[in-house]
């Protein structure tokens, strides 16, 4: 899994916030999405996501609009899950 963390550099307009909603359904129609939003206390989002490898990942979050555009800049990090079926990783 990996996450993909969003800095604000330029501002939005909404066609590229709905450029970047679309990106956002075809992760989740694809099986991709996890999660995503924006920070109530950090200027920019997150979007946390499936991808086979970090060539993939890095592919993906070169693709979300927000990003293509300059308007975000982004960094990449893999997050290994701990829940209850792996027992948090003890």
């Amino acid at each position: 899994m990996y996450v993909y963390f969003m800095k604000n550099q330029k501002p939005l307009n909404e066609e590229l916030i709905k450029e970047h909603v679309a990106h956002l359904k075809s992760l989740k129609s694809q099986g991709k999405l996890v999660l995503c939003g924006p920070f109530s206390d950090y200027p920019g989002g997150m979007v946390v996501y499936l991808a086979e490898n970090l060539e993939e990942a890095t592919s993906i979050a070169k693709a979300d609009p927000f990003i293509s555009s300059g308007c975000k800049t982004f960094e990449i990090r893999t997050l290994e899950v701990a829940n209850e079926e792996n027992n948090y990783l003890l």
